[in-house]
């Protein structure tokens, strides 16, 4: 597909710049099978769905990736300014980053990041290099979170810094395993509160686990869909979690997905069948239309970027023109839109 069919125009000012407060006050429009709208609330959530359901989440935790500081090359000694973002750790000492500006990074560069954190150039290709840093295990994390900032997505980043209140809007309530670049963003409107609301209505909640990648923030710059590689990352899904969603199915419970990580991940899991299997290991799924969903039933999901990947997979679920039609309506009601934006609420279409 062209991928200039997922592309529409939305004025900057509808991108949020913080999240709603309280989380669970953001806006939610449902968009039913048939493609009807409503206009909801986050907190109207359990009365949306039903006994039996089951929300997946995924709990990821971000951790404080950016980083700045300067490198030192091996010849000059000259210290340069750099920017890096890791994205994938690859030893107890070493990850991958996305480094600022690269050319003229080369390998046995050293790097000096903050005070504390030292490392050394390993390889680079294009805008990304594999580091090796002088500390390891906990002690390279701690360093980390010492020097690091909240990796907020350039369309927020470029209007404001990060700064002390990111450090809590941008984990969801329930993120306990690190490893993200970017948060999964659909799960920063449920509070404590509406989770135990939502058990009281009988509609309980699992986690996966999908670490978000530095490619989240790439843009797709090719002209047809199939030409795009996504960036592999790392998803877990336990035995355990994949055969109560499997019981929960069998009684006519739906599986809702909380965001596109929790769906992608639980797709990855499933066969041909409908059956959910535990999984470990990386994911490159990329979601299209056309695609057949053989588990989730109910995505709910932040509005996305135009041309993104993000975007493809929500028009997959829901329809092209359905979705196309819903995101015009939300632009036209002044719905905010990304990270730390409103919400929809996608019933799978009738297929």
């Amino acid at each position: 597909m062209r991928v200039d069919a997922f592309d529409f125009d939305l004025p900057e000012e509808l991108i949020a710049l913080r999240p709603a407060d309280p989380r669970d006050a953001a806006r939610l429009l449902v968009v039913r099978e048939t493609g009807t709208r409503e206009h909801r609330e986050i907190k109207e959530l359990p009365g949306l769905l039903r006994a039996g359901d089951v929300l997946v989440v995924n709990d990821t935790k971000v951790f404080p990736a950016r980083l700045h500081g300067r490198r030192f090359g091996r010849e000059t000694g000259e210290g340069a300014a750099i920017e890096i973002l890791l994205h994938k750790r690859v030893s107890p000492s070493g990850f991958r980053a996305l480094v600022r500006p690269a050319k003229r990074l080369k390998p046995g560069d050293r790097i000096l990041l903050g005070v504390t954190l030292e490392g050394t150039v390993v390889s680079r290709e294009g805008a990304e290099a594999e580091i090796l840093f002088h500390k390891q295990g906990a002690a390279l994390d701690d360093a980390i979170a010492a020097e690091g900032e909240t990796p907020l997505p350039p369309y927020i980043a470029g209007r404001r810094k990060a700064d002390s209140r990111d450090i809590g809007d941008y984990q969801t309530v329930y993120a306990a395993r690190s490893g993200s670049v970017a948060a999964p963003t659909a799960g920063f409107h449920f509070t404590p509160e509406l989770l135990t609301r939502l058990a009281d209505a009988g509609i309980a909640h699992a986690h996966i686990t999908l670490h978000v990648g530095a490619g989240t923030f790439l843009p797709v710059n090719v002209e047809d869909t199939k030409d795009h590689v996504m960036h592999a990352e790392w998803a877990e899904l336990s035995p355990e979690t994949a055969a109560m969603l499997n019981r929960a199915r069998a009684a006519g419970g739906r599986i809702v997905a909380v965001g596109t990580t929790a769906l992608r991940t639980l797709e990855t899991a499933t066969d041909d069948s409908g059956l959910l299997h535990g999984f470990a290991g990386d994911t490159a799924l990329f979601i299209t239309p056309g695609y057949r969903f053989k588990c989730v039933d109910v995505l709910l999901t932040n509005f996305h970027l135009p041309r993104s990947t993000l975007f493809m997979l929500a028009c997959a679920f829901s329809g092209t023109e359905t979705l196309r039609a819903a995101y015009a309506e939300a632009i036209a009601a002044r719905y905010r839109f990304y990270s730390y934006g409103d919400a929809c609420l996608l019933f799978g279409a009738r297929r």
